[in-house]
């Protein structure tokens, strides 16, 4: 007899504790996007492992019915690579801020990516320290003023993109907070990619840095100053669908479709499959005013996982090892009975 498949929603992901983010905080929405991301990929919830550092988002276990851990700050990365390699049966995703994953984690961020641990890590990006109440963190513009900086910071950001895709990354898309839809399809997406994928989550903070990302949630301009790539179609944008994008020497240039001579046959195919990162980066670095800024799946690569490679590495030793199990080893060598 067949055991009978139970059809999960969101809601059966949803934990009993009350959400203490401030009312309009961006995490809501991804919250939401996530647990509607679990529900159809029908992954059972004992298989899910949800593991956060330290921050505002890093109270996202609490708030899933699912195994989770709120660890140490900057240290989610080591934690979540930890329990995968572990429990390579396991789900594991990792939920961080720009200054918990990029400050004292940046260490941990670029060696999960580097090895290729097969994992979701979500970064939650609203350019600011919302849990200590208002510093500058390592995504802030140059020139924002914060409480740390109340002259204007004089440092530049990381680009969360160039930063994934300079550890060897195989996986990176972006999105916005208030886009459900898009950041539920592209969490699903990230999911079923074997190695580390990363998710850059435009996310707004409506006390320290409220309307961080207003431009690009117009409701009557977004459509011309974001692009949604899709693997395999024209980079084609705007409110009319009378923009793109294409290869200018070693440039990327946005050219209208309406003027200029310009067809969409001329426009640049996004191929997220292509290892060579360079176009990759280029897309990832794409600034507003200048350019439209670039969400959905940018780079997704097919590569070897760490954890992978270590089950095989274990497998292999077994076979040739001397000593099959641990009585081998205690009763080995020179013995005595006391």
């Amino acid at each position: 007899m067949s055991q009978e498949i139970i059809k999960l929603t969101p809601k059966d992901f949803k934990s009993d504790q009350e959400i203490r983010w401030c009312p309009g905080c961006g995490d809501h929405a991804i919250l939401n996007s996530i647990q509607k991301a679990m529900a159809d990929l029908e992954v059972p919830k004992e298989k899910i492992a949800v593991i956060s550092g330290i921050g505002c988002s890093s109270r996202f276990p609490y708030y899933m019915s699912t195994y989770g851990f709120h660890t140490i700050h900057g240290r989610a990365a080591a934690i979540a690579s930890g329990v995968k390699v572990a429990n390579p049966e396991l789900h594991v995703w990792q939920i961080t801020g720009d200054g918990d994953a990029l400050a004292i984690g940046g260490n941990h961020f670029i060696h999960v990516i580097r090895r290729n641990v097969d994992l979701n890590l979500i970064l939650f990006n609203n350019e600011i320290y919302g849990l200590t109440k208002g510093q500058y963190s390592p995504t802030s513009q140059f020139g924002a003023v914060t409480k740390t900086s109340p002259y204007g910071t004089v440092e530049y950001p990381f680009q969360p993109g160039e930063l994934v895709i300079g550890a060897q990354g195989k996986f990176f898309a972006r999105t916005i907070d208030v886009n459900i839809k898009l950041s539920t399809d592209i969490f699903i997406e990230a999911a079923r990619h074997k190695g580390t994928s990363v998710v850059e989550v435009l996310q707004n903070c409506v006390i320290y840095n409220d309307g961080v990302h207003a431009a690009l949630v117009d409701k009557e301009e977004r459509e011309n100053r974001t692009i949604i790539l899709k693997h395999g179609e024209p980079m084609v944008f705007g409110k009319n669908q009378d923009k793109g994008i294409i290869l200018e020497g070693l440039k990327l240039k946005v050219v209208s479709l309406t003027s200029g001579g310009y067809t969409i046959k001329d426009l640049l195919v996004h191929d997220a499959y292509e290892p060579n990162p360079g176009i990759h980066l280029m897309l990832a670095n794409m600034k507003y005013p200048e350019y439209p800024v670039a969400l959905g799946v940018i780079r997704e690569v097919k590569s070897v996982t760490y954890d992978e490679s270590v089950e095989n590495q274990i497998k292999k030793v077994k076979q040739s090892a001397k000593h099959k199990k641990m009585n081998d080893l205690l009763y080995s060598g020179n013995i005595w009975k006391v």
